[in-house]
């Protein structure tokens, strides 16, 4: 009998594994996501009032984004390992510790607003402008809605924006929104400005930024039917065929002064390239393809050594002051990742391996933050929160054209039907989890978290199990249980299998990496 469950050496081999390092990079946001409330220990970047391109804002949206991409391309038989990180980085954004910068923000009298005059301070942080924060809090609910089909931030009031100091504005200041409302108000926010996007800062249009909404439209797209990211997409190239969306030398142009009608594009910025060509990739892959090789040609540098990196732009292009970052360089990863630059993406893992402090801390994979900008050589010494916590994850983890799949090629109701693991052990690295309905046989590579225990007890549950015949559970070659249709047959004594509802908990020592194919006739 179980020769006709036993799934093919072949079949087992097809399905690849993610290595040390990617491991090691997804358990680096788990473990941030699972900090308590407010506690940013290890996310603290380079501005005190979250100012900067790596503020809070940005790390927590990228990460979830990272989480998102693999779950659908490496893990998609393992929700469990990514709902609740997941849901943890949306409540983290809603803190007012990511979004109170706004206040003083709103009231302009900066680098590019000041034609405007100043403005009075907003408190509503998605109300008016400010797309470098709404969109994200929009792409994220979406997305978590899209990937688990869970409408818990639909609810009215499920993204409130809250802020209850103790000793002054008694009763504090609420702003109450949820997935749909704030979809509907960027969306018509779009709509008032002829497509052109939202502004980030007061009278700042920025290009980068307004193609997250989009990815936003997408998901909301794909959770409640409609073509709102098609027709914001094509009234964007319209509203920005005034302006150029690249420029005459070939690259990104970076935002419209919106009371001025100009074009702004500091022609030392990599960050603007890869960036814009990371995100747009999503929806416009041809513009991307075609310059992209124009974005390496100007930015990077590669060594004899076969590795490579991107000196960093100067702060003062923007008005800033000078401090030490790698965005550039983790921009540029991102970007080899979604265009399938293989050869420049492990050149650019090799330098940061190699000079920027590589470290393991409770199994996750991170990179030590550094604010001296350049080595006496010249080389990139920089390492700052935001590209080691979100940006090289999300390029380690990233597929060829992941984001450009993710938007162009949505979840089938089959996907969330089949057998998935939706619980497991907090110290349990899953490298490959995977159902083939063409084999009916799911398979799962576990193996304890670098640095943790390894002889220990696990739990996992696997849900979407019964009711689909016979079928077979085997660790490593070795048979742990035969089950029927409805029932457990029988098991051996090196696991402890139970049935709960629709799921079955299974419970052994775990020792080193070891692989469950469930199999059904």
């Amino acid at each position: 009998m179980e020769n006709e469950f036993k799934a093919s050496e072949d079949w087992l081999s097809s399905i690849p594994l993610m290595d040390d390092t990617q491991a090691g990079s997804l358990r680096r946001i788990l473990n941030l996501a699972a900090q308590l409330p407010d506690d940013w220990s290890g996310m603290q970047g380079l501005t005190t009032l979250q100012e900067d391109f790596g503020a809070l804002r940005f790390q927590l949206a990228f990460m979830s984004f990272a989480l998102g991409l693999t779950h659908v391309h490496h893990l998609p038989a393992a929700p469990g390992v990514f709902k609740q990180p997941f849901n943890s980085l949306i409540e983290k954004i809603l803190s007012p510790d990511v979004w109170t910068y706004w206040h003083y923000i709103s009231t302009g009298n900066g680098p590019f607003n000041k034609s405007i005059g100043k403005q009075p301070g907003q408190w509503d942080p998605v109300i008016k402008d400010n797309i470098m924060y709404s969109a994200y809090v929009q792409s994220m609910a979406l997305l978590y809605h899209y990937l688990f089909q869970d409408d818990k931030y639909a609810a009215e009031g499920a993204l409130t924006f809250s802020i209850d100091p103790m000793f002054w504005d008694e009763g504090g200041k609420h702003f109450v929104y949820d997935e749909k409302s704030l979809n509907d108000h960027l969306y018509w926010s779009m709509v008032e400005r002829g497509y052109l996007g939202i502004a980030c800062e007061p009278n700042c249009v920025f290009q980068i930024c307004n193609q997250i909404p989009i990815l936003g439209f997408r998901f909301h797209d794909f959770v409640y039917g409609g073509s709102l990211a098609d027709e914001v997409t094509s009234g964007y190239l319209q509203a920005w065929s005034e302006f150029g969306v690249i420029n005459d030398s070939g690259h990104f142009n970076m935002m419209v002064q919106e009371h001025e009608r100009q074009v702004i594009t500091p022609d030392v910025l990599p960050w603007t390239d890869f960036w814009m060509g990371s995100m747009m990739h999503a929806w416009n892959p041809a513009l991307v393809r075609e310059h992209y090789p124009k974005f390496v040609d100007k930015w990077v540098t590669k060594l004899p050594d076969g590795s490579s990196f991107v000196t960093p732009a100067p702060a003062a292009a923007l008005g800033l002051k000078e401090r030490g970052n790698a965005h550039d360089f983790g921009w540029a990863a991102v970007c080899a990742s979604e265009l399938g630059d293989t050869s420049l993406l492990k050149g650019l893992h090799e330098f940061a391996d190699e000079h920027l402090q590589p470290a393991w801390q409770d199994g996750g994979y991170y990179y030590r933050r550094c604010d001296q900008l350049l080595t006496e050589d010249g080389l990139l010494r920089a390492m700052d929160p935001h590209t080691s916590n979100a940006l090289l994850p999300y390029s380690r983890l990233n597929v060829t054209g992941g984001l450009r799949k993710l938007y162009e090629e949505p979840l089938q109701e089959e996907h969330f039907s089949q057998p998935k693991l939706i619980s497991l052990e907090p110290s349990l690295d899953v490298l490959r989890a995977k159902y083939d309905s063409k084999v009916q046989a799911m398979v799962l590579t576990l193996k304890p978290t670098h640095g943790m225990e390894k002889n220990s007890t696990v739990s996992l549950e696997i849900t979407n199990v019964w009711k689909r015949g016979d079928w077979h559970i085997q660790r490593d070659h070795e048979t742990l249980a035969l089950c029927d249709s409805d029932n457990i047959s029988s098991s051996t004594s090196s696991a402890q299998l139970k049935r709960l509802d629709d799921s079955v908990l299974i419970e052994f020592e775990l020792t080193d990496i070891t692989t469950l194919v469930l199999s059904w006739k």
